[in-house]
């Protein structure tokens, strides 16, 4: 009599698999749908995000490819600035556009109030500033949003160019375990 639990069996793996291959992709998933505010500020008092590279140096603006900068942006619930901070945006900023209208965005959201206090979202992608709408992938998090996948839109609500400052509404949509 054979054994099943060989190797040279070769029919029976595969009939293992189809099982636990159905149950992973209909697992059923949790979807959460958030708004919030990102606060980017490169001058002021309230100043959230420097150049930390540059063709020279330090005083490059994020307007020229090959900028880097750092960020911490305050995250809040509503655009004005005195709105209720719920968590920091804390990453990179990279102009990676040879004519310097395109950054590439890698930052993690931190909740630090609100239903996901102590969770995380890892943001990625490209921010074509020029454009009314940019889509950026959502490609990890922690917490409440662990096995996260999901995708986010960004707007731009304020942009004062000349004073380098911006208020950006990310919509952001997941599906989650």
């Amino acid at each position: 009599m054979p054994n099943l639990f060989s190797f040279p069996s070769s029919s029976f793996l595969p009939l293992m698999a189809l099982p636990i291959l159905y149950w992973a992709f209909n697992f059923p998933r949790r979807q959460t749908k958030l708004t919030f505010y990102v606060h980017d500020y490169l001058t002021g008092d309230d100043t959230s995000a420097v150049t930390v590279a540059g063709k020279d140096g330090h005083t490059t603006s994020i307007l020229h490819f090959g900028t880097l900068l750092a960020v911490d942006d305050p995250v809040t619930e509503g655009p004005d600035p005195k709105s209720k901070e719920i968590g920091r945006a804390q990453g990179m900023y990279i102009n990676s556009q040879l004519d310097g209208k395109g950054l590439h965005l890698v930052f993690s959201v931190i909740f630090t109030e609100g239903p996901y206090r102590g969770s995380t979202l890892e943001i990625q992608g490209a921010d074509l500033f020029a454009m009314k709408e940019r889509e950026f992938s959502i490609v990890s998090g922690t917490g409440y949003f662990r096995f996260v996948m999901g995708y986010g839109i960004m707007t731009t609500e304020m942009l004062d160019i000349p004073n380098l400052r911006a208020i950006l509404k990310l919509v952001i949509t997941v599906k989650h375990y």
